[in-house]
């Protein structure tokens, strides 16, 4: 993708790509429409199971997100493909087993991507974004928003 068309590109990755993955895409989509950077970015989010491929964000992701004033946001899960890995600068995932898993489908592809920790990036040093989904309370959903904003303000810095 950025090879192609002059722009950077990033996709973020969790198990079923409807808390943690779309809540950052939402998020960084968000960040460069604001500093005018839409068109030097291709973004997207994916699942590496799927489970849930075909279907809309958790609704809780989706509250969380209107909650900070980002309601234009749009996503239909979809699986992580093995094109994902040639055509996207740096897939970030959530945990240890969103590394894992994306390290054994990139296996056998040869691409460009960068695969790490989108908390690499969190100012606070909170490597892992932890999965909400079983959480009963809306405040956990809460919490991956702040870790995610953070974590995207810092990558979107080292990047633009």
């Amino acid at each position: 993708m950025s090879a192609d068309c002059g722009k950077k590109s990033v996709l973020f990755v969790c198990l079923g790509n409807i808390c943690r993955s779309p809540m950052a895409e939402g998020i960084f989509l968000d960040l460069i429409k604001k500093k005018g950077l839409t068109d030097k970015w291709i973004v997207d989010s994916a699942a590496v199971a799927s489970f849930h491929v075909g279907k809309s964000p958790d609704k809780r992701t989706m509250t969380t997100l209107a909650n900070h004033r980002i309601t234009d946001y749009k996503h239909t899960v979809r699986q992580v493909t093995d094109t994902d890995f040639r055509d996207f600068d740096y897939i970030f995932g959530m945990d240890d087993k969103n590394i894992e898993d994306l390290n054994n489908l990139r296996r056998n592809v040869k691409g460009k991507a960068t695969i790490e920790y989108l908390g690499r990036y969190d100012p606070e040093g909170v490597l892992v974004i932890p999965d909400p989904f079983y959480s009963r309370e809306i405040q956990m959903f809460e919490k991956v928003y702040e870790q995610c904003l953070r974590c995207c303000q810092v990558f979107l810095e080292k990047n633009s």
